[in-house]
């Protein structure tokens, strides 16, 4: 075993070689290849419903790890808050549910490990959103905003997340920006 300092030896964490390690990196792979089959099935729905074809699909795997090469040398790179960015990989960084989203292409940079975030990210944890905003409060910004709210709560108000544009803009050495796009229909959880 592996002794760990005193201030993180709370943390768990599996030698990948042996047999809990293996196993945990097959499940977290099947985890992942299910929610992108998840995912595949929405957008599939979704566009025969409204009569879309698809042009592109991007995928915005995040909070997962990958086997990769840098510097040469076979690592883990686990994107927790961040998605993958290699070299023109597309992605997506939404904001909120009334504020753009962005498509962008990855710059390949190496010393992010290749990434870039996966969001605008929180600036007020889901207890403090609730804390702050109605229901009807949240109703009113949605008619406003013209955005049409399946699922979701108070938690995953606008007012919870951060200004996707100075998130976008503070990345620019890591995506280019490919599109931009506002959200009409979000479908979330139930909140």
């Amino acid at each position: 075993t592996c002794k760990l300092p005193q201030q993180i030896e709370r943390l768990a964490w599996l030698e990948m070689n042996s047999e809990a390690g293996k196993e945990y990196w097959l499940a977290m792979n099947l985890a992942g290849d299910y929610a992108k089959a998840c995912h595949d099935q929405i957008h599939d729905r979704l566009m025969r419903a409204v009569g879309a074809q698809r042009l592109v699909n991007i995928e915005n795997h995040h909070n997962f790890a990958w086997k990769e090469k840098i510097k040469g040398q076979e690592l883990i790179v686990h994107r927790k808050g961040a998605t993958p960015a290699h070299k023109g990989e597309l992605g997506i960084i939404p904001g909120s549910m009334i504020h753009p989203g962005y498509i962008v292409s990855g710059k390949g940079e190496e010393a992010s490990l290749n990434s870039a975030s996966h969001g605008a990210g929180r600036q007020l944890s889901r207890s403090k959103a609730r804390n702050i905003v109605t229901r009807s409060e949240l109703k009113k910004i949605l008619r406003r905003e013209k955005v049409t709210l399946i699922g979701g709560g108070v938690d995953e108000a606008p007012i919870a997340y951060k200004n996707v544009d100075d998130i976008v803009g503070a990345q620019k050495n890591l995506i280019k920006i490919e599109g931009k796009f506002y959200p009409k229909i979000v479908r979330m959880d139930k909140g």
